[in-house]
């Protein structure tokens, strides 16, 4: 009696855990849709004032600016992702392939670039090249040189140094990608091409390259996505592009509607990036055997030809961060008097409230939204999840216009209604204070807390919550005495990365801030643009000391996955 009792009990268990799980994941569910609605909120917004206009002047723009916006974004956007591809991808093929002096040194500081953000690279390689930088001072010492007018140097603010600057910065993403593309390939294939007379360029050029474009493809459709994204580089070189168009039609021409359809451009842009990546590799794929796969072993290269490559791996490492930092740091010490005062106090404190506020909510409500996807099992909630990852795809102007004017409205309402009621009038409470910036930031990286949480959820064993849901436990206690203690080191990592690229975020932080409202990224460029690069050292280095912390994290994810 009593075994046949088990297995009725046994039998029952998946269909009472199946109920268990059902139960309750309605408000789960609401949950979930609320947060996809908020987070997709500003692009429909940013559709909607596109669509109803006060002024159309749509017409003017398509006849005299917009073609001008559009070639610049173009021209920008493919030189940075050719030059990005092809340090990435060749610095990538050298450290997994090769031994030679400092590869496995260099292995990780091609990553470094990471955090520098490209605006304080700009900065740097003005002061480092311009009239009265260290370059042509040297050249007019060495030369004998008086004045301008006795020799020619190219011109350092110009669309090409902003394509140096923006693919200096982001190479490393190609690299990364690319990088663990070419690991991961089965050592067999390098061994028979080598087998059937293969040099080192057939090898890259026909087993190597071919292989890894998926991964290529992917790295070169994040540097132009975040080329068209910029504000800070191209605002500094004076390159107009889709986004110094925003600013420039709602800062100064004051058109809203004009702002929000540029935005439009932007978004169709990157949607037509992110198809062509999609579409690159669709039919890109290859398969390898999991049982007896070797990996790839590395092979020696002695004398000149290891130099060569330490040498070209070097390079874009020194472009995308010793350049930065050196310049930055004897800035930094040749005005000391900039550390002190309360502006950048008072800028610090701001970016970590705002950055740290913005990092909470963005990975808490990400860990509602998949729990509550995954907890409810409906299709609906399902269908929504790819959509809150398109802020991440949409630049920071582009959000700002689509949270900005919406709350204003909403601000407006608001104080009048508080003031009809009390007689008070309490001011603009969302859009007069830092509420707008957190909101921003939240719907940006949102995907990037989402990602982190979904993979989390992914490796914990199913059987422990249904086991703690046929304990009685509710949902909200299955998170909180499963998922969360397990979930903690992904959660912390979540944080960081989040909480960095709040901090280095420019275009949204400086749309949507009060008026006299600081952040360190905005302090940079602010200083920066008066040409006063010593005020914008300290603040600038901060902001690259945050973003160091966030590629440790990487290196160390990565290191545990070797």
């Amino acid at each position: 009696m009593e075994s046949d009792k088990n297995t009725r009990n046994c039998a029952a268990g998946p269909a009472a855990a199946g109920a268990l799980r059902q139960a309750g994941s309605g408000l789960w569910s609401a949950g979930a849709l609320a947060i996809a609605a908020l987070i997709a909120a500003p692009l429909v917004a940013v559709i909607w004032i596109a669509l109803n206009p006060t002024e159309n002047i749509w017409p003017h723009m398509l006849a005299s600016t917009l073609p001008r916006y559009l070639t610049n974004t173009a021209v920008l956007a493919g030189g940075v992702a050719a030059l990005s591809a092809a340090a990435g991808t060749g610095a990538a093929w050298l450290v997994v392939m090769y031994r030679f002096p400092g590869s496995r040194l260099l292995e990780w500081l091609l990553l470094l670039p990471l955090a520098v953000p490209a605006y304080v690279g700009a900065y740097a390689l003005v002061d480092f090249l311009d009239y009265s930088g260290p370059v042509q001072a040297g050249l007019r010492a060495a030369m004998g040189w008086t004045t301008a007018r006795d020799y020619w140097f190219p011109e350092v603010r110009s669309r090409g140094a902003a394509t140096l600057v923006l693919a200096a910065a982001l190479y490393p993403y190609t690299y990364l990608l690319t990088r663990s593309a070419f690991r991961e390939q089965s050592g067999a294939s390098y061994e028979v091409a080598r087998a059937l007379g293969a040099g080192p360029w057939a090898l890259f050029w026909r087993v190597g390259l071919p292989l890894a474009r998926p991964a290529i493809a992917a790295g070169a459709a994040i540097a132009m996505m975040e080329t068209v994204a910029d504000f800070g580089v191209v605002d500094y070189f004076g390159v107009q592009t889709l986004t110094t168009g925003i600013f420039t039609t709602w800062l100064e021409a004051g058109n809203a509607g004009g702002a929000a359809q540029i935005a439009c451009v932007i978004l169709g842009v990157v949607l037509l990036l992110v198809a062509l990546e999609a579409a690159g590799r669709r039919r890109a794929r290859h398969y390898q055997s999991a049982r007896g796969a070797r990996p790839v072993i590395a092979t020696r290269l002695p004398g000149l030809a290891g130099l060569a490559a330490t040498v070209a791996c070097t390079i874009p490492f020194a472009a995308g961060f010793v350049l930065p930092v050196a310049v930055l740091g004897a800035q930094a010490v040749a005005h000391p008097e900039a550390w002190g005062g309360r502006g950048l106090a008072r800028a610090f404190w701001h970016t970590l409230a705002t950055g740290g506020v913005a990092a909470v909510l963005t990975v808490a409500a990400a860990l509602f939204l998949v729990y509550g996807v995954r907890l409810s099992g409906r299709r609906l909630p399902r269908l929504v999840l790819p959509v809150t990852v398109l802020g991440y795809a949409a630049p920071g102007a582009v959000l700002a216009v689509g949270i900005l004017l919406p709350l204003a409205a909403l601000d407006h309402r608001i104080a009048d209604a508080v003031a009809a009621l009390t007689g008070h009038d309490p001011g603009l409470i969302l859009t007069g204070s830092a509420t707008a910036i957190v909101l921003a930031y939240v719907v940006r990286f949102f995907a990037l807390a989402e990602g982190s949480a979904e993979t989390a959820f992914g490796r914990i064993p199913p059987s422990l919550p249904m086991a703690a849901r046929s304990l009685g436990r509710s949902a909200g206690g299955v998170l909180r005495a499963i998922y969360l203690p397990l979930m903690k080191g992904s959660i912390g990592s979540a944080l960081l990365l989040v909480f960095v690229d709040c901090v280095k975020e420019l275009p949204a932080t400086m749309l949507l801030r009060p008026f006299n409202y600081e952040t360190l990224a905005t302090r940079v460029h602010e200083k920066a643009s008066l040409e006063n690069l010593g005020d914008a050292a300290p603040p600038a280095l901060l902001v690259s000391a945050v973003g160091l912390a966030a590629v440790v994290v990487l290196a160390r994810a990565n290191l545990r996955r070797r």
